[in-house]
């Protein structure tokens, strides 16, 4: 997957990369969807009407310029009116992203907008959310509502659109994205916890706690050293958070992978990099429990020395928020493994630790690691554990198809898990401890 590099990247390659991504996400069709980007001279550069978004070049990127000419091979998307009037309304705003994202589609078809407290870093990531009343896809007139929308609130960076989909503006594609991405999985995450039950959502006192738990104030060493194993694990690193957010596992704005790499020491992600675009560069080693200098580790760096000083059979950890997982994280139902052998097998029976413990008591968490191989942090985040990091993340994997074989078992009928004798015969079969 291409790095997006704003400050280097020329409009129609950001656009190209963006909408690839999101259409591989399997977050809007062929033919529906739209990016634009308002560059330095006021040229608006936005994907094309009618040509297939899943082999868009940017070659097929459309140029508009100020006085309406139009640069490229096809038209503009219809949609263009409504890109047009937020930048008039929105001058600081430098991207567009429209598209018909199955949950947040959901929300606009029930006139309802998510509620971003369902994890913690979405209220930043996203904002406050507008709601724009109906009008003829493409019309002067659905473009004027949704302008009126951010004219009126000028916090907002996010508006449904009733009956149609949602649209996003950021200072940047990258910010747009985030938003947009952090925005529809909190509207699957709402979906599959009211599938299970009913969403538990976050305080506004909760989420400080989470924006305040960077550790700005970690000791740091110089003459850092990069010989050949640690470089290897931090392609390792950049490789799977890749492959996590191809598989939807993790996205942009949440998601920390650790490997130790010797003794007690290891590497991890830093906060603040979109997960899709992070390189072996990012990576922050930490040492003698000293982070390498002129960097910042993951808010949870602590939760990891624990976990790495505690268990020496523990190599790899990841933490991020799959969809289904989620579900349960945010609903408070019982994520039951024992359903067929393998999830209890690769799982154990899963507990989850209520929000707000990872700040305030890494021992405990790291305790209830001696017993299972990974834990749900309500609200937050799934914690996998594993010898190596290539088994934490089939153990992953695992989890997540699990989580979403329940949420689709729950309209059918009542779960039939495995028995306790079952799981006792798996026990000895298996050798799990």
């Amino acid at each position: 997957m291409k790095q997006l590099d704003t400050k280097l990247m020329h409009p129609a390659d950001q656009i190209t990369v963006v909408i690839s991504r999101i259409y591989r996400s399997g977050l809007t069709t062929t033919s529906g969807g739209n990016i634009s980007i308002k560059d330095e001279n006021g040229d608006i550069w936005i994907t094309p009407g009618g040509i297939d978004k899943g082999s868009l070049t940017p070659k097929d990127i459309i140029c508009v310029k100020p006085d309406g000419t139009i640069i490229g091979p096809h038209k503009p998307s219809s949609e263009f009116p409504f890109h047009k009037a937020i930048y008039e309304m929105r001058p600081k705003m430098t991207a567009v992203i429209h598209a018909h994202p199955p949950a947040l589609v959901s929300f606009s078809i029930t006139h309802q907008i998510p509620n971003t407290n369902i994890i913690p870093q979405a209220k930043r990531v996203c904002g406050k959310i507008g709601f724009a009343p109906y009008d003829v896809p493409g019309s002067q007139g659905l473009g004027q509502k949704i302008a009126a929308e951010f004219k009126n609130h000028p916090d907002y960076k996010a508006v449904i659109m009733e009956n149609h989909g949602v649209v996003l503006c950021g200072e940047d594609l990258m910010d747009a994205y985030q938003r947009f991405e952090t925005l529809e999985f909190c509207a699957r995450t709402v979906i599959n916890a009211k599938t299970l039950g009913e969403p538990t959502y976050l305080t506004d006192d909760q989420i400080e706690q989470h924006e305040k738990s960077l550790p700005t104030d970690y000791p740091h060493f110089m003459g850092v050293t990069y010989p050949s194993d640690e470089r290897a694990i931090r392609s390792l690193i950049v490789k799977m958070v890749r492959r996590a957010c191809d598989q939807g596992l993790m996205i942009s704005s949440y998601g920390t992978v650790s490997v130790r790499w010797r003794g007690n020491d290891f590497l991890i992600t830093p906060p603040g990099v979109p997960r899709w675009d992070i390189e072996p560069g990012n990576i922050v080693q930490v040492k003698n429990g000293m982070v390498e200098a002129g960097k910042i580790p993951s808010r949870s760096v602590a939760l990891h020395q624990e976990i790495y000083q505690s268990h020496p059979e523990i190599n790899s950890i990841i933490i991020t928020q799959p969809p289904h997982l989620m579900g349960f994280c945010t609903s408070g139902v019982k994520f039951n493994v024992r359903t067929i052998p393998e999830s209890w097998i690769f799982l154990k029976d899963t507990p989850i630790i209520p929000f707000g413990v990872q700040y305030e008591d890494n021992k405990k968490i790291s305790d209830t690691l001696k017993s299972v191989p990974a834990v749900l942090l309500a609200n937050d985040s799934v914690l996998i554990t594993g010898d190596g990091l290539l088994q934490t993340f089939d153990r992953l994997e695992v989890a997540e198809f699990s989580a979403k074989s329940l949420i689709m078992a729950a309209p059918i009928g009542e779960l039939k898990p495995i028995n306790d004798k079952e799981v006792e015969d798996l026990r000895v079969a298996f050798h799990v401890k």
